[in-house]
């Protein structure tokens, strides 16, 4: 997947950047596709600075648009199918500074899927300021995080290869114990 991104965007090197922001984009609003091996390439190309910026300004505009049309396309209809009394009808009543810590918490996360997070956002009460807001705070330091990642396994530096080993113990860690609850 990476190999075909980087060829893609190379063989439209006048535009990759451009390109690179629409596929962010898209990324953010199917909401099931990780923005990761588009970061990967971004760090490759680009370099480390200009791939964080250029991935986080694609994931920032992607996580605006996602969060309009999800709004526009979903939130009458989750409030019509949810009973008054559902314990989810409650996460959807948060608002202001209650919704931007929520937000920003998720955010920081670098396991919950962003499109869950933009999803009960955008159906929620919640504003498009807060969102927003709290969304760009939140991206940066796990953006960073993944982008530093991402540089140094790239580079094949002691770094690189310390998080490898870390992330491949954590997906051990995390299938045993799924594994252990379907027996």
């Amino acid at each position: 997947m990476t190999d075909y991104l980087q060829t893609f965007l190379l063989e439209h090197l006048e535009a990759a950047e451009f390109i690179s922001i629409l596929l962010n984009i898209l990324i953010s609003i199917t909401g099931v596709f990780p923005s990761a091996p588009l970061t990967f390439v971004n760090v490759k190309l680009f370099g480390f600075w200009n791939g964080f910026l250029l991935s986080f300004i694609g994931e920032v505009l992607g996580a605006a648009l996602s969060f309009w049309l999800y709004r526009k396309g979903f939130r009458t209809l989750v409030h019509t199918k949810t009973p008054s009394h559902s314990k989810s009808l409650k996460l959807l009543r948060v608002q202001g500074k209650e919704s931007f810590i929520l937000i920003l918490s998720l955010r920081l996360l670098p396991f919950v899927p962003s499109g869950l997070i933009t999803f009960f956002s955008a159906v929620g009460k919640g504003s498009f300021a807060v969102f927003i807001s709290a969304s760009a705070l939140g991206k940066i330091p796990a953006l960073f995080i993944e982008v530093y990642s991402v540089y140094h396994i790239s580079q094949g530096s002691m770094q690189g290869k310390i998080i490898l080993m870390v992330l491949s113990i954590i997906l051990l860690f995390y299938i045993s114990k799924k594994w252990k609850k379907k027996a």
